[in-house]
């Protein structure tokens, strides 16, 4: 990812990642309860 290229697209992946941790967390969550 570069991060000295447009403003959008460092948002978009910055969401994105994001909304995999916030994912992964739940998942782990679910799994160790």
């Amino acid at each position: 990812m570069v991060f000295g290229g447009s403003c959008s697209s460092c948002g978009v992946g910055f969401a994105l990642l994001v909304v995999l941790f916030i994912l992964l967390i739940i998942v782990g969550a679910s799994y160790f309860c």
